[in-house]
């Protein structure tokens, strides 16, 4: 038997060049990362800098007179003599304190908030109750309220309770439910197929258990969604721990750094501390938005069920 030779023709790839369409794309794209890191960037040689430097050289691209001194003092590790000789404030910040105050601040309102809101969303969306559809609209309606409206009512019931001051004051106004969560998480629970819960209830399952058996578990994504945004948002808030906190024992990193730029030394505002102190403080929250970030995109296109 004649064996059969097959000859194979490899055709030379022809790299095509990019169009100006395409070019263009690409330079808008790398100009917004550009615009969009250059502020860390200033913040981190700002913080890398001395203070009496800075006064000298603000422009300069580069940190002036390198030093580590303002994360030093961010974190209290320098005395007040050194703090002062590099143009820093004489008071320190008590960084890990306070850090541990938003850390347990922002635990709690993400984790009761996403519970209290995953329950009445899932009431609104699969519990059949008169008065249902009605009372969820004049619900929705609180997205139209401005926060700054409710910031004297809730102070007012803060202050009946006796929790000005205490971290359980700071975080009650938002610790239950909000009504943008309780949307998101509505429209989720909406497309999930009915014939899930159906199944659920051939078993015998009631409608707690579904909830928190098959429901919840299924809304994982959303839940994590809401979960990274809702902390971030907490983390960031100011205004209010501004009005109700007065002591190191409830102040939350926020209003601790507008604290430490109110010490004034004598040369000015100690930037290099304060720049420091921040970029520590947010260092967390980009980490944690850059991990989940995928999530993020794909929950809110709703893509998890079809």
């Amino acid at each position: 038997m004649a064996a059969v030779a097959t000859t194979t023709t490899v055709r030379p790839t022809i790299r095509r060049r990019p169009s100006f369409g395409r070019i263009m794309a690409w330079a808008a794209m790398a100009a917004i990362v550009l615009i969009t890191l250059l502020p860390f960037y200033w913040i981190l040689r700002t913080a890398l800098s001395t203070n009496t430097a800075l006064a000298a050289h603000p422009g300069d691209p580069l940190p002036v007179d390198l030093t580590s001194g303002g994360f030093e003092r961010a974190l209290g590790l320098q005395s007040t003599e050194e703090a002062i000789a590099q143009g820093g404030a004489g008071g320190g910040l008590r960084f890990w304190r306070y850090l541990i105050n938003s850390v347990f601040v922002s635990t709690l309102i993400t984790v009761c908030q996403i519970f209290f809101s995953a329950m009445a969303a899932y009431a609104f969306a699969r519990l059949r109750w008169r008065g249902r559809d009605k009372m969820f609209v004049l619900f929705l309606a609180g997205l139209m309220v401005p926060a700054i409206f409710t910031l004297l009512p809730n102070f007012v019931i803060i202050k009946q309770l006796g929790l000005v001051d205490t971290l359980l004051g700071i975080s009650l106004p938002t610790m239950f439910m909000t009504p943008f969560a309780v949307f998101f998480l509505r429209q989720f629970f909406m497309n999930v197929p009915r014939e899930v819960e159906e199944a659920a209830l051939l078993d015998g399952a009631g409608k707690i258990r579904i909830f928190f058996r098959v429901m919840l578990p299924m809304a994982s994504t959303p839940v994590l969604t809401l979960g990274v945004l809702t902390y971030i948002t907490s983390w960031n808030d100011y205004f209010w721990p501004l009005m109700v906190s007065y002591s190191d024992s409830s102040r939350v990193l926020t209003v601790a750094l507008a604290i430490f730029r109110a010490q004034t030394p004598q040369a000015g505002y100690d930037w290099s501390g304060l720049m420091a102190a921040t970029l520590i403080a947010a260092l967390p929250m980009v980490v944690l938005f850059g991990i989940f970030a995928r999530r993020i995109v794909s929950s809110i296109s709703f893509t998890g069920i079809k």
